[in-house]
């Protein structure tokens, strides 16, 4: 009985080393940095005790440059799988404690275990990525392990939802990983991501720069687009990951969750009947159009700060879970371009990956002319919107408020690439172009001729806006279903929803297409 006893007691031991990673010392570290362990941020962002760990008393299996005598259980990450509102996730998050959470392959094994199981189980993933990067003790078999990391990424993705959390440094290879899932969060100030660092930099181009300047939560989600959430403090940063989860299904087989909805559906806006000024030049703030149609006013944006001419994010009609993308007059008066083509269109492919219904909110007078953006390929860029929208099969509800013009008026979800509903305010105006530019095409010549050119063509102008400055020519072959109250908006979502609840369409069977990349 006695030897029983022992052997439980050992087990007891056992266990309390791997839950202290490094040691006392390194977790004290880690808190004067600002940052929590790894087992902290998994207790914070599970259900309260639902989280089931595994693998706690793997080890690594080098023995170069004195490895043989440094051991730790676990080998500094924590796996495992947990609830979040009660759905199943399955969670990976690197220990910083223990050698600076570097990758080594067990480590790697470690995480590709919980990631086949949430792939047969048809749960997200969530990874907390805190790591020095690959363990170089180990050579080739680190970057090894972060290859089986990558392709289960790939495998993976359009199947079940990857968030990745970056709660530190992420450099090198590392860094692809976190690129490779669907949504990233960084914390400021405490994390950063690059492939080289700032001393790689510094040799190889003589550029000074900081971790900061070069990788920081600042730069990748206001420039480079790499990050989809900031978050100031870890607490927020993990409330926003179990935000995120409300709204997207479990796997790509299930719809998207529902939420009891205590908003009337029929619900009146009148500010919305006010709310395109008499100018069409004059901006308005898209937010506060969001604001008044959703369930609650509630709204998730993603990549808030990063092309602010275009809109993304989820909110909820009658409870059901929708992606929003929507032009932004306030800013660069709402124009596409280059940053917000590809910042929409991998959010439209997100959705429909995983039958989310997308609501598009229209108000776009072009694509941003100049060399700058020609030379940076917006064709490709544009193109790229316009094949995601193309694509998608989930149900699609568009409104246009007041411009759609041109190129930008089919990329955003018109008609004639499966859109399913096309409402369009009485502000509209849907033509090739806005009417000085078409006048100045169609009657240069002919101004040239008249005693006062600019009456004749501000005269031409007011004949060109009043055939085509309105939904009505649209609506007339039937490219717009209905032209709505503004005040209606939330209403006729909801019910052009509901009617397309069941909706079923494939697209041909393929290995898959070649989008503009």
């Amino acid at each position: 009985m006695s030897n029983q006893l022992d052997k439980i007691k050992e087990l007891i031991e056992r266990r309390t080393e791997a839950r202290n990673g490094g040691g006392e010392k390194a977790i004290a570290k880690q808190h004067e940095k600002g940052k929590y362990t790894a087992r902290e941020r998994i207790a914070m962002l599970l259900d309260e005790g639902s989280f089931e760990e595994m693998d706690m008393f793997v080890e690594h299996r080098c023995t170069n440059f004195g490895m043989a005598k440094k051991h730790y259980p676990g080998d500094g990450v924590v796996t495992g799988c947990g609830t979040i509102d009660g759905r199943l996730v399955y969670i990976f998050a690197q220990d910083f404690t223990v050698t600076a959470g570097s990758l080594s392959e067990t480590m790697s094994l470690k995480i590709c275990k919980i990631m086949d199981q949430a792939l047969k189980m048809g749960a997200p993933v969530i990874g907390i990525n805190d790591s020095g990067g690959a363990r170089i003790q180990e050579g080739i078999n680190a970057l090894a392990g972060y290859a089986e990391i990558f392709q289960r990424n790939i495998l993976a993705s359009g199947v079940i939802p990857q968030i990745s959390g970056i709660f530190g440094p992420c450099a090198g290879g590392a860094v692809y990983s976190p690129a490779l899932t669907d949504f990233t969060l960084m914390m400021e100030n405490t994390s950063y991501m690059f492939l080289t660092g700032p001393k790689v930099v510094k040799t190889v181009t003589g550029e000074d720069v900081t971790q900061e300047q070069l990788g920081g939560a600042s730069v990748h989600s206001a420039k480079s687009g790499v990050t989809h959430f900031t978050a100031s403090t870890e607490e927020e940063g993990l409330a926003m990951m179990r935000r995120l989860l409300s709204y997207i299904p479990q796997n790509n087989l299930e719809e998207a969750p529902y939420a009891e909805c205590t908003d009337p559906i029929d619900r009146l806006e009148d500010s919305l009947n006010e709310i395109i000024p008499d100018s069409p030049n004059k901006p308005y703030d898209m937010y506060e159009v969001i604001g008044a149609i959703v369930d609650n006013g509630e709204f998730l944006e993603v990549q808030r700060d990063y092309s602010k001419n275009i809109i993304i994010g989820f909110a909820r009609f009658n409870g059901q879970s929708v992606g929003i993308v929507a032009n932004q007059p306030k800013y660069l008066a709402g124009v596409l371009d280059s940053n917000a083509s590809r910042k929409a269109g991998r959010f439209v492919r997100f959705c429909d990956a995983f039958n989310i219904p997308i609501v598009s909110l229209v108000d776009v007078p072009g694509f941003l002319p100049g060399t700058g953006q020609e030379y940076n390929g917006v064709i490709l860029h544009g193109a790229k919107l316009l094949y995601a929208y193309g694509e998608a099969t989930v149900p699609k509800v568009t409104v246009t408020l007041r411009k759609s013009y041109g190129g930008s008026h089919i990329v955003m979800s018109c008609k004639q690439l499966r859109g399913d509903m096309n409402y369009a305010w009485p502000t509209a105006e849907i033509a090739v172009m806005g009417g000085a530019g078409a006048v100045e095409v169609l009657y240069a010549r002919e101004a040239k001729d008249q005693e006062n050119p600019a009456q004749f063509l501000a005269e031409k102008e007011a004949e060109y806006n009043k055939l085509f400055a309105n939904p009505y020519n649209a609506a007339k072959y039937g490219y717009i279903d209905d032209v709505i109250e503004p005040r209606n908006t939330r209403f006729r979502i909801i019910r052009a929803l509901q009617q397309l609840q069941t909706k079923k369409l494939t697209n041909p069977a393929k290995k898959h297409g070649n989008i503009p990349l």
